[in-house]
């Protein structure tokens, strides 16, 4: 009677994400725990930043053009941070920066108390927003594999695309209920009071000093980051394909439009939250990945699927099923980060780590903000659903182009040995007493 029950078990335990690693290393959780509060906080300025805009304008192309004034700082600073993220304190540079972002909320805070808030406002705090997340991430990013051992990276990829998720599911739902019940001020004014959490988290960590060997920031450390991009196909390829799919398959520019034909602030912030929920779920349920070793092709399948969902999201006439399109893009969204994650942090070596996070920030983020305004673009050219659907399709096609053009990236197995590859580890670097 006890064997059904006990096979149910072995099936949870195999596909569950690995929680227990939270438990195990004390500063992860830290770093876990208040980046989670300073995320859903900042998805609050997300939802709030596009509709006023929106508000102001009335035009998709409008909103759109946010994306273009955040794709300039980070252009410009991704790769420096990176730089800087390999010869200083990773933990102190994340401080910084979410304290700098802090400031940004405060001054949307002041815009929104104006009788008439001034749209070149939105558009500079929406850059300094940006700007101050390009000197965030690479050393938020590589700050993760010295806090846990090299067989524990999928597993904290998994909790970092699960705790990441969750927020943007809470944090877009939230702006939603905020801005139709108290309005645009208190909404950015959370936003910048979570800010404190993450600091005092940042605050109570122990982690390692910077090499003492490490190269000072200038320009020939980072083009050394790009040359050994450029030279690993299995980089290239999960840096391309999720440009592609992000740029052409991301209408979260025409957002707002359309959630005016289902009810207004509260649906956006729902339509938000959609991709994120997916992308909970699938991270839940993470735990086959570790069965997983040729990371490439999963990658590519999943955005593909991701392209796939866009379409269906394009073609969807009732809310219900808009939100379940995007909702299973999301979960697409989710396996492809995992395993672009997993590839990054076991193929790269520790003296490149934040060089290399800065470009992958280009990556993942160069999509979205100029996707935003080549969706607005084409929905004033031939309307909202052709931008959605169209979009789609070459999120397809392109990811089938890169993969013919990358072989060693689709090909790629976890179990072969790569040139380069970062000998195992034996555990994170000892913290400072």
């Amino acid at each position: 009677m006890s064997e059904p029950p006990s096979r149910l078990r072995r099936v949870l335990r195999a596909v569950a994400v690995d929680a227990g690693l939270l438990r195990r290393r004390r500063d992860y959780r830290l770093l876990v725990a208040g980046q989670f509060v300073s995320l859903a906080g900042s998805q609050l300025t997300f939802v709030a930043v596009p509709f006023q805009t929106f508000q102001i304008t009335r035009s998709s192309l409008a909103v759109g053009l946010l994306g273009v004034a955040e794709f300039a700082p980070i252009l410009v600073l991704a790769l420096v941070g990176g730089a800087l993220a390999d010869a200083f304190d990773r933990r102190r540079l994340v401080a910084l920066a979410e304290g700098g972002a802090a400031v940004v909320a405060l001054v949307l805070v002041g815009n929104a108390l104006l009788p008439e808030p001034h749209l070149w406002v939105l558009y500079v705090s929406a850059a300094l927003m940006a700007a101050f997340t390009a000197l965030r991430r690479p050393p938020l990013d590589a700050l993760v594999p010295q806090l846990v051992e090299r067989d524990e990276l999928k597993a904290s990829a998994a909790i970092d695309f699960l705790a990441g998720n969750v927020a943007m599911v809470a944090g877009p739902a939230l702006a939603g209920a905020l801005i139709a019940l108290t309005g645009l001020e208190v909404t950015y004014a959370i936003d910048a009071a979570t800010f404190v959490v993450s600091l005092l988290a940042l605050r109570a960590m122990r982690t390692p000093p910077p090499a003492p060997d490490a190269p000072a920031p200038s320009w020939r450390s980072v083009v050394e980051g790009v040359r050994y991009a450029g030279s690993r196909q299995e980089l290239l390829g999960t840096y391309l394909v999720d440009m592609n799919a992000m740029f052409f398959g991301m209408p979260l520019a025409l957002f707002p439009a359309l959630a005016e034909r289902y009810g207004g602030a509260g649906v956006l912030g729902v339509m938000y939250a959609a991709p994120a929920a997916g992308a909970v779920v699938a991270a839940l349920a993470s735990g086959w990945t570790r069965h997983v070793h040729r990371h490439g092709r999963a990658v590519a399948l999943a955005a593909a699927g991701w392209g796939v969902a866009i379409v269906g999201f394009g073609f969807a006439d009732a809310l219900w099923l808009a939100l379940v399109c995007l909702a299973v893009a999301g979960a697409m969204d989710s396996i492809s980060g995992l395993f672009r994650s997993t590839i990054w942090n076991s193929t790269i070596p520790v003296h490149l780590r934040g060089r290399l996070a800065g470009i992958e920030m280009l990556s993942w983020s160069s999509g979205p903000t100029l996707g935003g305004a080549e969706a607005g673009a084409v929905a004033a050219l031939a309307g909202l659903r052709a931008a959605v659907v169209s979009g789609g399709v070459l999120c397809v096609a392109g990811t089938a182009v890169l993969v013919a053009a990358l072989p060693r990236f689709w090909s790629y197995d976890a179990r072969l040995p790569v040139e380069g590859r970062p000998p195992p580890a034996h555990g994170p670097a000892p913290a400072p007493p």
